[in-house]
């Protein structure tokens, strides 16, 4: 790899700087002096041609734009002078790909916690999850007062309460997704032990909500009504004491890494994002797919430009329609309420060298590698079948991770070039795709794939990857874990009464 630039795919006519360049610099891509027009920041695009007005600028070896001015050999290419290409509504053509990766089962396990449900987890902690955002400080001093009778916590890893501010004066489909997204966490099987807490007057009724959990195990799953009790602290502490003499006893047991289930996210991508981190993240995916197990893409308008790719690795018809329709409907989403389908990248996506959708797209979905497309999820659905995964959901950091965790996953991978200091309510791993940022925020990145940049191979960082997300697995606590910073945030797109 050079250590100026970076050329991804031989269509290309744009690479990607490795380092800051100054004007006047030159650089030889493919036998050609090229000359700098003026300075690129690692992980914006140098023009490898001169381009016209209209010319497309093709990155990933597809079309990510199209220039809008004209662009001399050697220029800056970024937002200020390429546009998207894409509008409005597609109709697409089932174009199926062979996928044959021929990645052997290794037969490696992790230790994890076998629940009665017969899933497993990779956290035997202790959560309070409210009914309805009333009586989240309600959680606070209940969770403050049992700390102080018990000390410190053995054989359970934490203690939390996840916060929110629904369960009330919702309508139609936000009370419903608000429902499903808190019937998945208290169902979840990092839990030893959960206190759903309600308050007895609100839309989301716990006597109701209880039903509507279906079959649980009542040792692990208790409940509590606020309005119903005299002092509502001294009885939550109680509840408190029972889960935890149950959940104390749990251990770890071998478990085949076909019991994995991983959700794959990105947040603030820069220019690497497409050639570090989410590669990474692909070739882990296809691995943990070989072995049986289970990873998840969701964040559907960042698909948006690559949503093709997916298409054609559907297995079968019936995927691939369901795949339009988890496009199709996130387009109208935008459509219905009179917002641009897209106006994406961010900002700071945009600092890190990412100009268009398309661009910022076709680096998104390499995290999922090249595995078949098996299941399609609606947001909120619990995982039903092993293999690549896609779940429907917005690319907001906190939304989409809590849905990968309500989805089943144990754990979610986080790609990042500006970095990120927050923690869904499962493990949130975050892999810098640059090293820069790994040095300068440690307490924030757990692993850097910014090291490709220096001449490692894929393949040896993919074992070093996999050795870590199996010590993870086995109890080993990610920086978000380590900050006591783990939240929730559920998708609202209705009307609040």
């Amino acid at each position: 790899m050079s250590t100026k630039y970076f050329k991804i795919n031989p269509a290309d006519n744009v690479s990607v700087a490795i380092h800051d360049l100054k004007e006047g610099e030159v650089v030889n891509v493919d036998g050609v002096s090229i000359t700098l027009k003026q300075d690129i920041t690692a992980g914006h695009k140098i023009a490898l041609v001169a381009l016209a007005v209209n010319d497309n600028i093709v990155k990933y070896g597809y079309p990510i734009g199209h220039a809008i001015t004209a662009i001399p050999q050697g220029g800056l290419v970024n937002e200020t002078n390429i546009k998207t290409n894409l509008e409005g509504l597609l109709d697409y053509e089932y174009k199926p790909t062979k996928v044959e990766l021929n990645i052997p089962n290794r037969n490696l396990t992790f230790n994890g916690y076998k629940r009665k449900s017969g899933e497993t987890g990779i956290r035997n902690e202790m959560w309070i999850v409210p009914t309805v955002g009333c009586v989240n400080g309600v959680a606070d001093s209940i969770i403050a007062a049992f700390k102080e009778e018990v000390g410190q916590l053995e054989g359970v890893d934490s203690l939390e309460v996840f916060k929110h501010n629904y369960g009330c004066s919702q309508l139609g489909g936000d009370h419903e997704t608000t429902r499903k997204i808190l019937k998945d966490i208290v169902l979840h099987p990092n839990a030893g032990g959960v206190l759903v807490l309600g308050l007895g007057c609100e839309n989301n009724q716990p006597d109701v909500f209880r039903e509507y959990l279906g079959e649980f195990d009542e040792s692990r799953v208790k409940f509590l009504v606020t309005q119903k009790v005299k002092d509502e602290i001294a009885e939550g502490v109680a509840i408190l004491k029972e889960l935890y003499a149950t959940a104390k006893k749990d251990t770890r047991v071998a478990t085949p890494l076909s019991e994995l289930r991983v959700g794959l996210k990105c947040g603030g991508s820069d220019g690497f994002s497409g050639i570090t981190a989410n590669p990474l993240l692909g070739v882990f995916s296809d691995f943990l797919v070989a072995q049986g197990g289970t990873t998840v893409l969701t964040e559907v308008p960042e698909m948006f430009g690559a949503e093709t790719i997916l298409m054609n690795r559907c297995e079968t018809i019936e995927m691939f329609d369901k795949t339009v329709h988890l496009i199709n409907d996130f387009k109208e989403y935008f459509m219905k309420n009179d917002q641009p389908v897209y106006e994406n990248p961010s900002p700071g996506n945009k600092a890190g060298g990412i100009s268009t959708l398309e661009e910022k797209s076709l680096g998104c979905t390499q995290k999922c590698g090249k595995s078949y497309v098996k299941d399609v999820n609606m947001y909120g659905d619990r995982l039903k079948t092993k293999g690549l995964n896609l779940l429907s959901a917005p690319g907001n950091d906190l939304v989409a991770a809590t849905a990968l965790g309500a989805s089943g996953c144990q754990m979610v991978l986080f790609t990042t070039g500006r970095g990120t200091p927050f923690g869904s309510f499962v493990p949130t791993m975050k892999i810098s795709t640059n090293t820069p940022l790994f040095e300068n925020k440690p307490g924030w990145i757990d692993f850097n794939a910014g090291v490709l940049l220096q001449g490692k191979k894929m393949e040896d960082l993919l074992e070093d990857f996999i050795a870590y997300i199996i010590t993870v697995a086995n109890g080993e606590w990610v920086n978000h874990e380590k900050r006591n910073s783990r939240e929730i945030a559920i998708f609202k797109t209705g009307v609040t009464l």
